[in-house]
């Protein structure tokens, strides 16, 4: 039920429809035909939760080995010129507002043939005046929109346990509550119009970001005065200098596995929205400008596709030090 919160007038849903079935199923009465375009860690991750939950879901990707794994996974098989017109959702978690203006209006874009009444839920991280212009022609083409940006990771995103900051019309929540329900937990409702849920994402890239340069610089600072990465995890876990970011990315250097849950190149994109949209409020960022030169660094080293955890290789080069897994 919502937790309404005066101050803040933010409605925040708590998602307690995640059942599982034995066989890993969830029940489901009113199933949707929904299209996921971006197979990625998070969007294979919601789409594998639409599937769970029963829903007809068609998944999209430029990469046809993603769009053949996930139809292997239990994706529905499907031309995207045949079956546009009868989704109820298309989910859009793309790398950008490029690529999401690209899928829903450029050459190929979907919005136009959709079913009116149709919705769409963008996740991309995108500057709240660019999710207010998709709105805008969503509207005027007869469909939804959902500005839906997530938090969580690839782990929660194929639990169905993503937080989602999203904003957009009654009617838009309304029509993405099937998508809501099956790749949510949190369902943070942070207006009527799209915009605010791009801005509350902002905001959080930015703590996010700056947490894992920071974890990042303490950790390497710590090797320099002889303390131990399993060591560091194991004590500041447990102390106030800690962070979500800090328990979960700081082990991965620990173990030297950078497979990639969330890449390097994902922060320059994201920092500089979020540097972009300080810069048009006057607002100085400077923290947030010092950790994008460090994922920039990471990214000119060649560690643009590994876990952004990798980060920690640059102060370890400019130290001098060795980090674990490596020689």
């Amino acid at each position: 039920m919502p937790c309404i919160s005066p101050a803040l007038r933010i409605n925040v849903y708590i998602n307690t429809d995640h059942w599982i079935y034995s066989d890993g199923s969830r029940p489901l009465t009113n199933p949707s035909k929904i299209a996921v375009f971006g197979l990625g860690s998070m969007g294979y991750g919601m789409a594998a939760s639409l599937v769970a939950a029963g829903h007809t879901t068609f998944g999209f990707d430029v990469r046809p080995e993603q769009m053949d794994r996930f139809r292997s996974d239990g994706g529905t098989a499907g031309a995207l010129a045949d079956v546009a017109p009868d989704l109820d959702t298309v989910v859009v978690v793309v790398l950008n507002a490029a690529q999401t203006e690209a899928v829903l209006f450029g050459e190929a874009g979907i919005a136009p043939h959709l079913k009116p009444g149709a919705v769409v839920m963008a996740c991309a991280t995108v500057s709240p005046d660019f999710a207010r212009q998709m709105e805008a022609r969503c509207t005027a083409a007869g469909i939804h929109y959902l500005d839906a940006p997530i938090s969580g990771g690839s782990l929660k995103a194929a639990k169905g346990q993503l937080s989602i900051m999203a904003s957009g019309t009654p009617a838009a929540f309304d029509a993405a509550k099937p998508v809501l329900d099956a790749t949510a937990e949190t369902v943070f409702r942070l207006g009527d119009t799209a915009g605010a849920g791009s801005a509350m994402k902002a905001v959080n890239q930015l703590l996010a970001g700056v947490h894992i340069a920071a974890m990042a610089e303490a950790m390497t600072f710590g090797m320099t005065q002889g303390v131990d990465p399993d060591q560091f995890v194991e004590v500041i876990s447990k102390c106030a200098g800690t962070s979500w970011m800090l328990e979960n990315r700081a082990p991965h250097i620990a173990a030297g596995d950078y497979t990639p849950h969330s890449s390097v190149n994902i922060w320059p994109k994201d920092l500089g929205i979020v540097l972009d949209i300080a810069r048009a409020s006057n607002f100085g960022a400077p923290i947030t400008a010092a950790a994008l030169q460090q994922f920039l660094a990471a990214a000119g080293m060649g560690l643009g596709a590994e876990d952004d955890a990798a980060v920690a290789k640059v102060y370890a080069r400019n130290a001098g030090l060795t980090l674990p897994g490596e020689r």
